[in-house]
């Protein structure tokens, strides 16, 4: 499989999760901005700081 790769697949779909994790959190709309940016740029830091001192869903 050329192109993307497994890992490529599991990364992809790993950032759309954050993305929609980020969007349906409760923190303001300037703060999702803020870490759709982050995760768009810097995908491997930005999920894991994300997932450790990013925004909350309100399930969470």
């Amino acid at each position: 499989m050329d192109g993307l790769g497994v890992f490529g697949i599991i990364h992809l779909a790993i950032v759309v999760y954050a993305f929609m994790q980020i969007f349906g959190s409760t923190a303001s709309s300037g703060r999702k901005v803020l870490w759709v940016i982050i995760v768009a740029v810097f995908p491997v830091v930005g999920i894991i700081a994300w997932y450790f001192i990013g925004p909350r869903s309100a399930s969470r």
